[in-house]
């Protein structure tokens, strides 16, 4: 599900200037075309795929998989993936995916009934990337993405219809783990940094501080978390010349842990946070930036529950 528009940018891969069509999608690929002849920039791979699908169902062999650059989110789930807080939580977490289907990505659904809850996925159907699309910057060729790891579930059942034999009975519920704590390890958000002329991850980032809910939960009162796990929602990016401007997002589907009203510049060669400014209210959209005489100004659209929607306008101000 390609869920932005993508991406138009002239690549310099092994020497050889490419006109590009770079597309990000909700699994976490990043599928590179040359935009004139439509040949792959790196090779496609046709992967071999779980083909455990429910009875009369055709399931494709294969799905092409981008060799370069890699997923910038975690694909299907895996013992490893689960919360490791304390490992209490890690084995309750373990014990809540026992009563499901699960494994790489395209795991198909699976039917719902005493002893399975659905196929859980992951990225969950609202990404990995969403609407708030990429950044790419023109001199560097980077491409910076605002991303998210959400499990979720889908099952199957008996259809009332007599056109299909089966029916979603179960869709799109974010999967919540022990004590009401994810039921991944962080991060829960991130921004990634590609460098789209080798198609080489440059860095990677937790996209905000670790939210509340998580910090004072009762189970984790004496135990060690980082400072930035990330939250659950992606926060609509602007580039620069010099630097990379970050929100935290709404939290429309943040499930437990989304959205923040902290706007960021980061150093965009490495990912550094240099100044950060709390916003009146949540991003809601992106930001757009324009000079008059000389002074920069970056416009962010906020609101939220209580707050009605307006443009926050912010100058940048140089210091020596």
């Amino acid at each position: 599900d390609p869920p932005t528009a993508p991406v138009l940018a002239d690549l310099n891969v092994n020497g050889r200037m490419i006109p590009a069509a770079i597309q990000v999608t909700k699994q976490g690929m990043i599928y590179t075309f040359n935009r004139v002849t439509g040949e792959p920039v790196w090779p496609i791979v046709e992967t071999p795929v779980p083909q455990n699908g429910v009875p009369g169902e055709q399931l494709s062999a294969t799905q092409p998989i981008p060799s370069r650059p890699a997923a910038f989110e975690r694909q299907g789930i895996t013992e490893d993936d689960l919360i490791d807080f304390t490992p209490e939580l890690k084995a309750e977490a373990l014990q809540i995916l026992e009563g499901y289907t699960w494994g790489p990505l395209f795991t198909p659904p699976s039917i719902v009934d005493e002893t399975n809850g659905g196929t859980v996925f992951m990225p969950g159907f609202g990404g990995g990337a969403n609407w708030q699309g990429v950044v790419f910057d023109p001199e560097t060729n980077m491409l910076y993405i605002p991303s998210t790891s959400h499990p979720m579930k889908v099952g199957l059942g008996k259809s009332r219809s007599d056109e299909f034999d089966y029916a979603m009975t179960s869709r799109g519920i974010v999967m919540e783990g022990p004590a009401g704590l994810p039921l991944i390890k962080p991060p829960y958000g991130r921004i990634t940094a590609v460098n789209m002329n080798t198609g080489d991850h440059v860095w990677m980032m937790a996209n905000a501080d670790t939210p509340d809910e998580i910090r004072n939960n009762s189970r984790l009162q004496g135990v060690t978390i980082a400072e930035r796990t990330g939250h659950g929602d992606r926060g609509a990016l602007l580039v620069t010349k010099s630097l990379l401007f970050a929100g935290e997002g709404a939290g429309l589907y943040g499930g437990q842990t989304g959205g923040g009203r902290m706007f960021r510049a980061h150093d965009k060669n490495t990912g550094e946070i240099l100044s950060e400014f709390e916003l009146p209210a949540k991003q809601t959209g992106l930001p757009m930036t324009y000079a008059i005489d000389g002074v920069q100004y970056i416009v962010v659209p906020v609101g939220e529950t209580g707050h009605p929607g307006e443009l926050v306008a912010l100058r940048v101000r140089q210091e020596n």
